[in-house]
């Protein structure tokens, strides 16, 4: 069979979605199916609506077995801040009825990605379309269009971002009446949570067609990290706390700097190690720090993965307390090390972090809870073993990547006879 994957940011990119579709289409790939990745040429988020962030030059590739096909990004003339403030303006107009036809022309005003029609046409005819990141639907909506006409299936995991429990902040950008009607006339909305699943069904998905899947780890991949000797490259003594991912303040970064300068003050000792591509307003953030904190910080934003394994296994805590990760893959990772997590009540990560089973859990935003938190892992080393201890046993039983494909393939299985 021929499947297509359409995943806007894809390798070389380290995304969570990118590495989701590599874990299913290598594995079919290696099954001897056709695998077929339509991605943009992002590689930093921010190249969506902004000039200036990196790209990915080459159009196409084949990598592992998968033909990867890049189509670019096109955006109408005006200030970066056109794309947030239209997506702001479409929530506000997805409270109105009847505007599904509306927004969905708003979604792909700006940017665009031409040549959708012309792709199908050219590595078609496809047996299945498995489309992803609901946020990002201006590439969905003619990725769906065509795939209608061809009345091919189409699956969607939507990497739903919840935010905070009873604020409508951050999910109402995933949750756009026309968001909900893509979902609605998919074959197939597999989610990562529980948590997830529930929502969408509460918006109107069909209950019986909520699949939850979940993402996972390569235990073997992550294999061979040396932490002395990451510790004795970065000129580390003494506790570490570790934080991987997009450098952000919805991904909890700000919030974290924050408490460990708060630990910082107060005497404590500790350093942080921030690895994770970093969004423009961190980047202002971050060079207005004190050099004296500064000091106490190890920014490496485009670490290799050698790198990032070798810092798993020097840290003493991992720490994302995300209001906008719908699973969050890196606390799989860390588990992997044995290493304890921190991460917040928000979005799908209280359905994959048992608070004080396996890790703990901080509300989004709470400095001081976080300090604390960080500070009694750091202080109490029998608790931490313990925690990283249960969660790298409870990854290792339902959490890799074969038990995540073996849940999507049967999805597959259902909609096409896999």
């Amino acid at each position: 069979m021929h499947f297509l994957h359409v995943v806007q940011l894809y390798h070389p990119v380290a995304s969570g979605a990118g590495r989701y579709f590599r874990a299913i289409g290598e594995r079919l790939a290696a099954e001897g199916h056709q695998v077929t990745v339509l991605a943009t040429d992002a590689c930093d988020l921010e190249h969506i609506w902004m000039p200036g962030r990196r790209r990915v030059e080459t159009a196409t590739e084949w990598f592992n077995g998968v033909q990867i096909v890049r189509l670019p990004i096109v955006r109408r003339p005006g200030p970066p801040l056109l794309y947030p403030m239209l997506r702001r303006l479409m929530t506000e107009i997805s409270r109105l009825p009847n505007t599904t036809p509306l927004l969905r022309r708003l979604a792909t005003w700006t940017p665009r990605w031409p040549g959708v029609e012309t792709f199908f046409e050219q590595y078609g005819p496809f047996d299945l379309v498995h489309a992803t990141n609901i946020t990002l639907d201006f590439a969905l909506l003619p990725v769906f269009a065509c795939a209608q006409r061809q009345r091919i299936p189409f699956l969607c995991t939507p990497f739903i971002h919840l935010g905070e429990p009873g604020s409508r902040a951050i999910v109402r950008y995933y949750s756009m009446r026309h968001q909900i009607d893509l979902l609605c006339k998919s074959e197939r909305v597999i989610t990562m949570t529980g948590l997830e699943r529930d929502f969408l069904a509460t918006r109107g998905v069909p209950h019986e067609r909520l699949r939850v899947v979940g993402v996972g780890v390569s235990p073997e991949d992550l294999q061979g990290g040396d932490g002395d000797r990451f510790r004795a490259e970065q000129r580390i003594d003494g506790p570490l706390v570790l934080f991987i991912g997009t450098l952000a303040y919805d991904k909890g970064a700000i919030h974290l700097i924050k408490a460990m300068q708060h630990l910082w003050h107060a005497g404590h000792l500790g350093t942080l190690v921030l690895i994770g591509a970093p969004l423009a307003h961190f980047e202002a953030f971050y060079a207005r720090l004190p050099l004296s904190d500064r000091a106490r910080i190890r920014f490496l934003p485009y670490a290799p993965e050698s790198v990032k394994r070798d810092a798993l296994a020097a840290a003493d805590v991992l720490a994302l307390p995300s209001r906008t990760d719908s699973f969050g893959i890196v606390f799989l990772e860390a588990w992997c090390y044995g290493v304890p997590v921190i991460g917040a009540r928000a979005g799908g990560i209280p359905d994959v972090i048992a608070d004080g089973c396996d890790g703990l859990l901080v509300r989004f935003g709470d400095v001081a809870g976080l300090a604390q938190a960080i500070r009694l892992l750091l202080d109490n080393r029998a608790l931490a073993r313990r925690l990283g201890a249960a969660g790298r046993e409870k990854t290792l039983r339902s959490l890799t990547w074969d038990h995540v494909y073996a849940r999507a393939r049967a999805v597959y299985a259902e909609v096409c006879g896999l």
